[in-house]
């Protein structure tokens, strides 16, 4: 890819929505870093994956639960991408994931994620 590439919106909202892990690992850099804070893992403390291989069982994890997935208020510019996925448990649990991503040509380079779910 070259400098200009633009991080591709469309596949990785369909990807989420559809859960497909694997498509959405392909949105990250070999090098990318996942911070993520929640009730488990508090700003302290946060859970971090560095690499597409610690990234990936994450992303099969989270994408091989029974629970739907729609991304909402996306915003993307030249080298950054803020977007919100509203998720549900079919019992109706709810969890709201915020998350803040660092792109480089074309691709994840660096993101940092917050949730929280019903209790």
């Amino acid at each position: 890819m070259n400098a200009n590439t633009v991080f591709d919106l469309a596949g990785f909202t369909r990807a989420t929505e559809e859960r497909n892990a694997q498509t959405l690992l392909e949105s990250y850099a070999e090098d990318a870093e996942v911070t993520v804070v929640d009730r488990n893992h508090p700003p302290r403390s946060p859970q971090v994956f560095k690499g597409k291989d610690e990234i990936r069982p994450w992303l099969e994890d989270t994408y091989s639960r029974d629970m739907t997935h729609q991304v909402v208020d996306p915003v993307v510019g030249q080298d950054r991408v803020a977007l919100t996925t509203l998720c549900r448990y079919p019992d109706g649990t709810n969890v709201r994931c915020a998350c803040t991503a660092d792109v480089s040509d074309g691709l994840i380079t660096r993101q940092n994620v917050v949730q929280v779910w019903d209790e």
